[in-house]
Formats: C-alpha cells, sequence, structure tokens
C-alpha cells in the first residue's frame, strides 16, 4: 500500500524557516529515492531536492545553500528543511518518488502541503 502524508507548510515571512515533513509508506519509497517537488500558481510542478536511502542529496539550483532535505530511515519520513524564504518560494509541495537528481514520480500523489511565504 503507498500512502504520502506532507505536513509542515504555513504562512511565512520572507526570511523565514519552515520545516516540511513527508511521512511514506511503500517500498518504493523506502529503498529509493525521495524528491521533495513543488507546484506554483499556474505554473508545472518542478522537482526541489532528491535523497538516496544513502542520503546523498542533489537540490535545484533555485534552493541550493538554502534547503536541505534528510530523511529517517527507521521513521519512513523524509523531511525538507527551508531557511531564508522568498516569495518565488510560494507552492504546494510534495513529496513522490524520484531518481538521484531526477523528477520520477509515481502516478500517486498526496495532499501536498501549502508554503506560502509572504510579508
Amino acid at each position: 500500500q503507498v500512502q504520502l502524508v506532507e505536513s509542515g507548510g504555513g504562512l511565512v515571512q520572507p526570511g523565514g524557516s519552515l520545516r516540511l515533513s513527508c511521512a511514506f509508506s511503500g517500498s518504493i519509497f523506502s529503498i529509493n529515492a525521495v524528491g521533495w517537488y513543488r507546484q506554483a500558481p499556474g505554473k508545472q510542478r518542478e522537482l526541489v531536492a532528491t535523497i538516496t536511502r544513502g542520503r546523498s542529496t542533489i537540490y535545484a539550483d533555485s534552493v541550493k545553500g538554502r534547503f536541505t532535505i534528510s530523511r529517517d530511515n527507521a521513521k519512513n519520513t523524509v523531511y525538507l528543511q527551508m531557511n531564508s524564504l522568498k516569495p518565488e518560494d510560494t507552492a504546494v509541495y510534495y513529496c513522490n518518488h524520484a531518481a538521484s537528481g531526477i523528477s520520477y514520480p509515481i502516478n500517486y500523489w498526496g495532499q501536498g502541503t501549502q508554503v506560502t511565504v509572504s510579508s
């Protein structure tokens, strides 16, 4: 049974921080890379960061140095620490399957978590 549950979003001022969580079930996520994706209004969904089971990470240029992806394999959870947030980070954030640095989602999405960066 595959399940993805994202949480931790909210409204934050520019320069602020948020920590997102993704609780997953299903071996496809536990043994492979997981990615954080985001979709802003009127834009296509984009890959933000990926992490392998061995914790190798890759980031999109737009978030490099500001976001940190991590995972707890024992808890089947992936996190996204977001610092120095900008208005352009406003989007619904989702987690899903990925390859290292490559968008490779399965045809199932959780509900996502809304991140709004605004003063």
